[in-house]
């Protein structure tokens, strides 16, 4: 009883704690509503500059949180990618922020038009636990180029690195400009809950209905970036060692941890059992031994880790057949798992599988394996191989997803030039680079008139002769 009491007592100033943390950003984007440039910039210097000063720690807070992180994973996924997100919004700050000219029509002469681009205010991000630190530093780049205060909501999942971000981002930044916010689920629905002026919420498409949910309460506009069923296709004539080592890269990274991971591999039927053994022959090449390899990622936790073993266990007692890469796993080193003869009936076949499962999917014709991916819900990305140029343009214009890779897999992510975001259950808006700046920024219409007033002749009373010469020759 009285641990509950304290629990309570916790959880309550956690919230008040929450509640003053978003008031304070708030005054202080009305007293300073237009940072420059050069404040912008100086954000997002101070920002790489910790980052690559504590990248070590950074690397080995993840590694704890997951039972082991590969530090090199760490480094190539989420340190690197982050620096050059900074970089580039850095380059740029001061050409995105330049009010955009705009064309008046003939009827409304003389008269200037532009689009000015406002901060929004107060921005909150809520990260997943997969990618902790690209995924919080990502929105926060585009919201500090927009000039915007930033509210950040950690995983719970990924205490070690959520503490350590709140350490470090509370060295450079003060509160009223970011802030990071540890807690349990009780607190990552209150966040959900603050009147912010944009919501960007990267998980579980379930989680993102309630956050998307208690955003409408305020009409706060979201961002979802969610995930899905990304479905990867191999080509009749595609050399299978190139489309089995791409595929391998993007679902053995983070140990299949991945939004954008591929989940399933259309392939053709006569060459499935070819795919396979080259799949397998491709995976032992990354990773020659599971046991007390520092470069294979363990599951983050115990609950992810019997979900995955029940999709396993689901799968095979309706007739998959399972064709595991290692004999068997280290604590919650995964043995990465090819399963043939899916089923929809599977939950493998209905969930995103987040882990290094792989189904693998038989095809008779390219037309079936787009009607295939077009029955089902829209992914976040889809993955073609094949270098036959006239079908990478059917699988373009023939299927929706969030993004495409052509002859590899998740490294338009790390495009800075290129939008990032999905489709219907996979999500809504897009941020990185350029777009990041337009989501996280109002573009404000402005029309300007000076001293001469030229649409008085439109004025009622209505009739007249200088009326209808207007209407002769702009209606027609």
């Amino acid at each position: 009883m009285v641990a509950d009491i304290a629990q309570l007592q916790h959880s309550q100033q956690q919230l008040h704690q929450l509640d003053q943390l978003f008031q304070r950003q708030r005054e202080a984007f009305a007293a300073h509503p237009m940072p420059g440039a050069e404040q912008r910039m100086q954000w997002l210097k101070a920002l790489r500059e910790l980052l690559i000063a504590e990248k070590d720690a950074l690397a080995e807070a993840i590694s704890r949180d997951f039972g082991n992180r590969s530090v090199d994973e760490t480094l190539m996924a989420e340190l690197l990618p982050s620096l050059q997100n900074i970089d580039y919004a850095s380059k740029r700050i001061r050409r995105w922020m330049r009010p955009s000219k705009r064309s008046v029509g003939m009827a409304f002469q003389p008269a200037s038009a532009r689009v000015i681009y406002q901060p929004l205010g107060v921005v909150g991000v809520i990260v997943p636990w997969n990618y902790p630190l690209f995924l919080a530093v990502g929105p926060l780049v585009g919201a500090l180029a927009a000039g915007n205060r930033v509210l950040i909501k950690m995983s719970e999942s990924t205490p070690a690195t959520s503490a350590l971000v709140k350490e470090l981002f509370a060295r450079i930044f003060p509160e009223d400009l970011v802030a990071v916010v540890l807690g349990e689920a009780e607190v990552g629905a209150a966040f959900s809950r603050l009147p912010f002026d944009h919501l960007l919420f990267t998980g579980a498409t379930s989680i993102g209905r309630h956050v998307m949910r208690a955003a409408a309460e305020n009409l706060t506009p979201v961002t979802l970036e969610l995930g899905g069923k990304s479905p990867a296709i191999v080509s009749a004539d595609v050399p299978l060692e190139h489309a089995a080592e791409r595929i391998a890269f993007g679902k053995t990274v983070n140990a299949g941890q991945t939004c954008v991971a591929p989940d399933y591999v259309l392939v053709p039927r006569n060459r499935v059992e070819d795919f396979v053994e080259a799949y397998r022959q491709v995976v032992l090449r990354f990773y020659p031994q599971l046991t007390d390899n520092p470069d294979y990622t363990s599951i983050v936790n115990e609950r992810q880790h019997q979900r995955l073993l029940g999709y396993l266990s689901d799968a095979e007692r309706l007739g998959a057949r399972l064709i595991p890469v290692y004999p068997e796993g280290q604590q919650r080193r995964l043995p990465h798992t090819l399963l043939l003869d899916v089923s929809d009936e599977m939950k493998v076949m209905q969930d995103e599988i987040f882990g290094p499962l792989l189904p693998i999917v038989p095809y008779d014709r390219l037309e079936d394996a787009l009607t295939y991916v077009n029955r089902r819900p829209r992914p976040l990305a889809l993955y073609y191989f094949g270098y036959d140029r006239d079908e990478q343009q059917r699988v373009l214009e023939q299927t929706h997803s969030g993004g495409v890779c052509l002859n590899d897999t998740l490294l338009h992510v790390a495009q800075d030039d290129l939008p990032f975001g999905g489709i219907g259950p996979s999500g809504m808006g897009h941020y990185h680079g350029h777009e990041g700046f337009l989501t996280f920024s109002k573009a404000k219409a402005v029309f300007a008139k000076q001293r001469f007033n030229a649409a008085r002749s439109i004025y009622p009373p209505y009739g007249r002769g200088l009326q209808k010469l207007i209407y002769k020759f702009l209606l027609r």
